[in-house]
Parts: C-alpha cells; structure tokens; sequence
C-alpha cells in the first residue's frame, strides 16, 4: 500500500472558486487597462461626433364633444369589454394632429424643408436661430422640390456673398436681397442682423432644400402624441430633433393649424348660411325699394292723402285676415327659397336651418328637423373626406347614400309645407275677398293702395327676418372657441435624450471589461491543454506529487550550489518521495520509475535532475535509460554508446561494465540505454533484465529509471513490476486534459504501482498567481521585470 499522507490527493470539486477565478483574469489586469481606456476613449469620440437629439414637448386638453354621451357612459364598464373597437374622440382628434396634411402646412409655414449648415471644427452643425441669412425660393417648376438641391454661400463684404455649388463650383458674387435667377428657379438672399459670432466675421453656410414630402414624413415618424392616462382628454405632444428650438416652434404650429382646422370646420355651415342671407337681402332690398316707390307714385298720381274714414269699420275686420295672409305669403316666399336653393345646390353645400318659419301649432318643426339631420350628415361626409378618406370609403358611401335619401325627404317635406301653406293662403284670401265685397263701396283707389301697402309690408318684414338671422349667425362666428386649449406650450429640454453621455461612458467602460473577460473566457474553454494542478483533481484521482516551473535552460542539471525556481521543486519532489518510498527496506535500492503519456513531456529531464538532486544528499544513486525506443539521456550527459541493451543481447557480460559514474557528482552514477534494438519489448521481457534490478537494489541506495512512454508501447509495463514508485510526468501547455483518462485508468486498475503526478514545465506566477512557491528561488535575489516586459515576453 502507497502512504498517502505526505501530500494531497487529487480530488474533484464543482464548486466554484471565486479567487481563483479572480486570479486567472487579473494576472492579465494590463490588457483590462488597455480594454478600458480603448474603449472609453472611442466612447468620448462617439460623443464628440454624434449630433445630439433633443425632445420638445407640448400639452393641450382636447375638448371631447362626447362627454355625457353613450360612449360616456359605457366608459364605466371598460373593464368588462364594452368598449372594445369603439373610438374615443380624443383618439381620433389625436390622428387628426399627427396627419400629414397638417404636418405639411406647419413644415410649408414654417420653410422646415429649407436646412442651413456650417462646417465646424469636428462636425456640422445644423443653423436655426443663429443663421446669418434666409434664403427663400420662388418661381419654381414642378420639380425644384422633388430632389434634394444644395448651394454654398460664402459671405465676401458687409452686403456681397459669393454663391457656389456644393462641388465647390462658383456661381457668381451677388448683393444681398437681389434676385438670382437659377435653372429652375429664383432666390433670395437676405441678411439677418443678430448678435451671432457668425455675423461679425466670414461666414461659410451650406443651403439645402429637401423634398417636402420626405421631410414630412421624418418629422411625422418622430412626432409622439398620447392622451397623458385613459381617463382624461389631457394630450401631449413630443417631438425628437437635433435643433431644440425647431421642435418647439414645429409643434407650436401644429397646434395652430389643427385649431384653426377645427374652428374653419365648426364655421362651414355658418358661414354659408350667412352667404345665402346676403344675397338674399341684396335682392329683397331691390324688390323693397321697388314697391315703395310704386306706392309713393300711386298716391302722387291720384292725389290721396288719408283712407275715407267711412272704411274704418270693414278695415278693421278685414285687419285679422290681412295679417294671417301676410304672414302665410311670407312663409311661402321663404319655403319656396328654400326649395330654389335646394334645387340649386350640389350635395357637399349646407342647407340653411335657421330659415325655417314657425308657426303657432308647431306644424313647421319637422322640415327644420329634416334639415339639421341633413347638415350634420355632409358636416361629417367632408370632415372625414378631408382628413384623408377617399370616395370608395366604405362610411363615405354610407353618407352619401343617407345625404341623398335625406335630401329627398327635405324637398317632401318642404313641398308638404308649401302645399299647406298654399292652402291656407286661399283660405284667408277667400276671407279677405268676401270683406272686400262688402267694402265694394270703397273707392278703387282705397283698394289698390292696400295691396300695393301689403306688398311692401311683406318685402319689410322679410327684410328684417333676414337682418335678423344675420346678425345671430355673426355672433356664432364670432363666439366659435378652438378646438384644443394649450396647457404649456412647447418647451425643450436642456439635456440631450441622445446620446445620453452617462450611459455611453458606462458601456464603454462595461465593454472595456467585457471585451478582454470573453477573450480570455473563449481561449480558456477552447484551450483542453492541463495549465495547472487544478486541471489534474479535476480530471484524476491520483496523487499529485508536485510542480517543476519551466527551467531557464532545456539542459539544465541540478548541482549543488542551483538556486533556481525548477531545482528548488525537483528537491521539493525529492521531500514528497520519501514519504511515499518509507514503506520500502532499508537494505534495498528505493526504485523511482519516471514515465509519461506522450513524448517531450520531460520525462528524461525529470529523471536525471531528480537522481541528481538525490546523489547531493549523499546517497548512492542509479539513473538507468530503460527509454530503449528513444533514448535521450546522452543528450543531457556525456555517456557511452554501449548500455542496458548490450548487456541484455550479450551474454557473459557484466552489469558493472556498462555503469558510467559522473564526474561532476560523487554518488551518482548512469546505465545508458546502450544501441536501439530491434524488439525492444523482447529484450524487456529477458530474465536478464530482473537480474539485474535484483542486483542493482542491493548495490545502490536510489535507483531512477526513465522509461518509455505508457500511452505508445508496452515496455513500460512490462518493467513496471520492479518499480516502488511510479513519477507519472505531466507537462503543462503540452498534454491534452482528455489524455488524463490514459493515467487515470492506470492508476484505478493499479498497473503502475505507488503512482504520483507531477506537473512539469508549469510558468507558476501565472498558474498559480502571486505569493505560491515562496520556496522556488527562495534565498536569490531574482530580476524583476516590469509589466511591460512581462506582456510582451515570448512564451
């Protein structure tokens, strides 16, 4: 049984070790620096020439028209699903601000499609407010705004500029405020008179005209309304744009034109129902004047001054029945005007509600009625044509449909009500006819003045009507209030929303860690090299004996006076041996077999300095190349050819013949491998070959064998019989972690016996970080380098 208690076993651990982990990304803190400064630093530039994007926002309170209605109403039972699909005012007054056709007048007003720009040190800056000129464009074709089109200004005196291509192409030198004449249109130039630096020196300003309608549609893709919460009519309208103050006045505008939209909507019908009154009081006012001129010549004709008083009593009877007839006449003219424009009018005009007479019973209420349904239905077939709906639209054609089915019961209606008026008029004529009969005595002339006076009385009340009706409609034009109430009015904020500096430097410096962590991450999970003693617990159970670093030279021996990090682990190795070798008799040779996986591992360095380091503490020592494959220790010392394998092929020989002791040690002494054979793994298995060892144990106190590699041929197994301790050399940066398993099952099916790991060629700073193997060089004073030597040091 193998001691086990002079060093750790291998073992496996899940578990996560934070501090190594940490150690395994800080021993490359330099390129984390580099990382981090890189990517600050292209951060700063990324802010230096982004041109930053700034968010105006304005509040309004939509006047919702439908509080108290239905939809009101059911608004209570939203969460039930009864308002689901409907519309809510607000929702559709906010699709009317965002529509193109009210962006596009604001950006027309505004000239948004007209850019300004100077070239400054780092980027270009876009001019509003500071821009020392305005340049407008008239007289132009059809196609001046349907491509973009630049021009350079450069500023030459106090009232010259010199106008350029933006290829840097002169056009000529011209005053401001002349006119130029360009290939598809004229420009002006004018000066603005600001207190900009721009102003008091040259000046250099790139004009740019865009396409309208592409400029349009980005300021409508940026341009955010929402109501602030469901339950309220309260909207806020945010724009994004690299000039602040072109937000806020683009916004302030908009709000403008979609009240003045909305007030010229709730005056349409107004304001045709004032025109039809003034044309018909020019005409009423011609028929007036024309029947009191009538009367006047009648009585100057026939000399009258006063009605023969003998009349009084028949008048004032007939009185009631002039007066009903009068009335009645006035109703027709005004019913049979209405039913002329009727005729005459086409189907998006309003009709005129107000015109309408009443009368005691109430008779002429259902015309009126028919009238104000027909004009709320085109009101809304226009609305909704104008906000962008076309003719094929499904509600259009619904109002169409209603518009004409209602315009026909309109004329029903009103030819009902001229036919009863008609009616009525014969009636109170037949009455009038019979007082007339009766007053037949009266002269002619009393007769015919009173039908000249009941004309005139019915063109002057009809006049007044009409005066009257004009006068109200003033004042509902007058009082008609906007359709939005501004809350705040457009305002920017100082702080860019982007990019958010902030939040860039913090990504900079998260990339700048980030960055070398994954490079480091993805080379550590792609690379299946053993690096460390951690890599062997965790794929092994075997004993790990210990680390040798990297020496400084390929050739390296052990003396005595050696101070070097690898000499110091080999007699650190040479400590841990003794413990697993104080099961073997003191009369006997303590035989170390040193083998590994694979080639180059240093096998064959391990066993000559570990034979070496043990012949310095005065012991006896054997060192036997039993590697008879591939021999390597004449590489190292200076031995004869002739070795092991000529004591095995020739018979009658010594063992002691062919044992060469070193001259620079006193106790150590060598077998070769001797000449290459033909069957290495015959030769091993020659009864001459347990002689020997059997022979040797007695003569020597150590004996170190290096032999073949396990995971290529047998030979190594064969001798292993003879070992009492297996080095099982591992070199890091060189053996594949999935090899491990060849040790492994070695170690579990004990084919090798009493066998150890050692982690050879191992750079133990970065394996193992700073402060491990205090012992490695301790007692020299070693050369530090810097870091910069350490980065750039060939591995």
């Amino acid at each position: 049984m193998q001691d086990q208690s002079s060093f750790r076993h291998a073992h496996k651990d899940d578990s996560l070790d934070l501090r190594e982990q940490f150690d395994k990304y800080f021993k490359y803190w330099p390129w984390f620096i580099i990382s981090v400064i890189v990517c600050v630093g292209v951060s700063f530039l990324y802010l230096r020439y982004t041109v930053p994007l700034y968010q105006a926002s304005a509040t309004i309170l939509v006047k919702d028209e439908k509080k108290g209605s239905l939809e009101s109403e059911l608004s209570a039972f939203a969460d039930l699903g009864l308002m689901k699909g409907m519309k809510s005012n607000v929702d559709n007054e906010i699709e009317i601000i965002k529509s193109r056709s009210i962006v596009k007048t604001a950006v027309k007003k505004l000239n948004f499609n007209i850019y300004y720009y100077t070239e400054g040190r780092v980027k270009v800056k876009e001019l509003y407010e500071d821009r020392p000129i305005d340049v407008s464009f008239f007289e132009s074709d059809d196609t001046f705004y349907t491509k973009r089109q630049s021009y350079v200004i450069n500023s030459k005196t106090e009232s010259t500029f010199e106008l350029q291509t933006t290829e840097g192409k002169p056009i000529n030198v011209f005053k401001y405020g002349s006119t130029i004449r360009l290939s598809n249109c004229k420009m002006v130039v004018i000066k603005r008179m600001l207190s900009s630096k721009l102003n008091n020196q040259d000046f250099s300003v790139t004009v740019s005209v865009n396409n309208i309608d592409n400029v349009v549609q980005g300021y409508k893709s940026r341009l955010t309304i929402a109501p602030l919460n469901d339950k309220s009519s309260v909207v806020e309208l945010t724009l994004n744009d690299p000039v602040a103050k072109k937000a806020e006045d683009l916004l302030n505008t908009i709000i403008a034109i979609y009240n003045q939209d909305a007030i010229d909507d709730k005056n349409y019908i107004s304001r045709n129902t004032q025109k039809f009154i003034d044309e018909r009081l020019q005409f009423i006012t011609k028929e007036l004047g024309d029947v009191e001129k009538e009367g006047e010549s009648y009585m100057t004709s026939n000399r009258l001054t006063n009605i023969a008083s003998d009349a009084d009593l028949f008048i004032q009877n007939s009185v009631d029945f002039e007066k009903a007839l009068i009335e009645t006449e006035t109703q027709i003219k005004v019913v049979s005007s209405m039913l002329d424009y009727l005729n005459g009018s086409s189907q998006d005009d309003i009709i005129p509600s107000n015109l309408i007479p009443s009368d005691k019973n109430g008779s002429n209420s259902n015309a009126a009625d028919l009238i104000n349904q027909y004009n709320g239905f085109v009101i809304e077939r226009n609305r909704i044509v104008n906000g962008g709906g076309t003719s094929k639209n499904s509600v259009v054609i619904n109002l169409n449909n209603r518009i004409d089915d209602m315009r026909k019961s309109v004329k029903e209606s009103l030819n009902r009500l001229i036919a009863s008026l008609k009616i009525r008029r014969s009636d109170l004529q037949a009455q009038d006819n019979m007082l007339s009969g009766k007053i037949s005595e009266i002269p002619k002339q009393t007769r015919e003045l009173n039908v000249i006076g009941r004309q005139q009385k019915i063109k002057e009340s009809l006049y007044l009507y009409l005066l009257q009706k004009r006068e109200e409609v003033g004042i509902s034009l007058a009082v008609t209030s906007p359709k939005a109430k501004l809350i705040d009015e457009a305002k920017f904020k100082n702080a860019p929303i982007f990019p958010k500096s902030n939040i860039i430097l913090l990504i900079g410096f998260t990339l700048g860690l980030l960055i070398p962590f994954l490079i480091i991450y993805l080379i550590d999970l792609f690379d299946t090299k053993v690096k460390n003693r951690q890599d062997i617990e965790n794929n092994t159970i075997i004993p790990f004996l210990g680390d040798i670093p990297k020496s400084d030279t390929e050739d390296e021996i052990i003396s005595a006076s050696s101070r070097s990090s690898s000499a110091e682990a080999i007699r650190i190795v040479r400590t841990n041996l003794e413990f697993m070798l104080n099961s073997v008799p003191e009369n006997r040779a303590k035989t170390i077999f040193v083998t590994s996986t694979m080639p180059k591992e240093g096998k064959t360095f391990v066993a000559i300095n570990l034979a070496s380091t043990i012949a310095l503490t005065g012991r006896k020592v054997l060192l036997i190349g039993l590697d008879i494959r591939n021999p390597k220790i004449d590489k190292y010392l200076n031995v004869p050819a002739k070795g092991l394998t000529n004591y095995i092929v020739k018979s009658g020989q010594k063992i002691d013949d062919f044992i060469t002791k070193l001259d620079a040690f006193e106790n150590l002494h060598v077998l070769p491998s001797g000449v290459i054979p033909p069957n290495p793994a015959d030769l091993l298995l020659s009864p001459k070959v347990d002689e020997m060892f059997e022979t040797l144990k007695q003569q020597y106190d150590y004996i170190v064998v290096d032999t073949a590699p396990v995971s290529l041929v047998t030979d190594t197994l064969l001798v292993a019989k003879h070992a009492d301790a297996f080095v099982y050399i591992v070199r890091a940066n060189y053996l594949d972690k999935r090899l491990l398993k060849i040790a492994d099952s070695f170690y579990q099916e004990k084919k090798l016996p009493n066998m150890a790991i050692l982690l050879n060629d191992t750079i133990w700073r970065k394996t193992y970080g700073y402060g491990y193997g205090y012992g490695y060089g301790y007692g020299t004073e070693e050369e530090r380098k810097s870091w910069k030597g350490k980065l750039f040091k060939k591995k």
